[in-house]
């Protein structure tokens, strides 16, 4: 009777430690899982919809869009928003002056570069690809992002992301489906915001403004070499690079293509121009981080003296 009892102990107390390990060792994707499920039935969320393939995300579309649903083989320009499922910290916004861009079949990586002093980061989102081809262009998502399948349990110091962090990640489309209409259109909305009237180089999309017609006879090309007073600034008001004591002396090809249009004028001149990306940093923004990816530009440029 006393080895039945003491076998039966042993077995109780097998059982308790085993079911403390299972409790102890639960897998980070129930853990997750468990989480994002109440954060959808706490905010009363009747719309989210689960991953078909049961990776372990959700999404809800917040707009739909206009158009045709994006195919793997258009062209999606967006902006992303990441934070917090917790608490609803925001870690990154892309800068309403930028947008990221590629064909929908590519669009399965979230990158993120806080420039040289900061670093940068990458992961992989299959889910962004997945939700894009649920939306039309101008569409608006939500991913609800276990942990695991976004910054895991290292998290990112580039953008003060915790371990084990489940995230909110929206991404919003834009109707336009290529960046040089997208550009078009916010030069022409930054122009009138301002007050101004501007001109379209048919050429390069640059726009630009005449504040004094040029005195000087002297032809300029793109060999020419031009002394000037200049102040560069991106369309949120930052100015990221400036001279205005009259010693910079270049010639058109060795500044960016924007540049180009100051070939319409002569000494003397000075005029206001507006470069869209593709005429300037393009889609990987300056090396310093001070200019997004996909950022139009805002120049003040007095063309002080011309030597052919």
């Amino acid at each position: 009777m006393l080895k039945k009892i003491t076998s039966y102990t042993f077995l109780l107390v097998g059982l308790i430690l085993l079911n403390s390990c299972k409790k102890e060792y639960e897998s980070i994707q129930s853990i997750d899982d468990t989480k994002i499920k109440d954060y959808i039935s706490s905010n009363n969320i009747t719309d989210a919809i689960e991953d078909p393939d049961k990776t372990g995300f959700y999404y809800q579309i917040k707009t739909q869009g206009t158009g045709e649903l994006f195919k793997t083989t258009d062209s999606v320009l967006y902006s992303v928003s990441v934070k917090s499922l917790l608490n609803g910290t925001n870690y990154h916004t892309t800068p309403a002056i930028a947008n990221l861009g590629t064909y929908v079949g590519y669009a399965s990586s979230f990158s993120y570069s806080g420039g040289t002093s900061v670093g940068s980061v990458g992961i992989q989102l299959p889910s962004l690809r997945k939700v894009l081809q649920t939306l039309k262009p101008g569409g608006v998502a939500r991913i609800l992002l276990p942990s695991y399948l976004a910054f895991g349990k290292n998290g990112t110091t580039v953008l003060n992301i915790p371990s084990n962090e489940n995230i909110e990640f929206t991404v919003t489309t834009y109707p336009e489906k290529s960046q040089r209409l997208l550009d078009d259109r916010r030069i022409r909305e930054f122009i009138q915001s301002k007050g101004l009237t501007a001109t379209k180089d048919p050429s390069t999309g640059v726009y630009y403004s005449v504040i004094q017609a040029g005195t000087g006879t002297e032809v300029i090309d793109l060999n020419t070499t031009l002394k000037a007073k200049y102040t560069g600034r991106t369309f949120d008001g930052t100015s990221f690079d400036s001279n205005t004591d009259g010693t910079f002396s270049t010639t058109l090809l060795q500044v960016i293509s924007g540049w180009e249009v100051l070939t319409k004028f002569t000494k003397g001149a000075k005029v206001r121009i507006f470069i869209p990306s593709s005429e300037a940093y393009g889609t990987a923004g300056s090396s310093t981080g001070t200019i997004p990816p996909n950022a139009c530009l805002d120049f003040d440029i007095e063309i002080v003296d011309v030597t052919n």
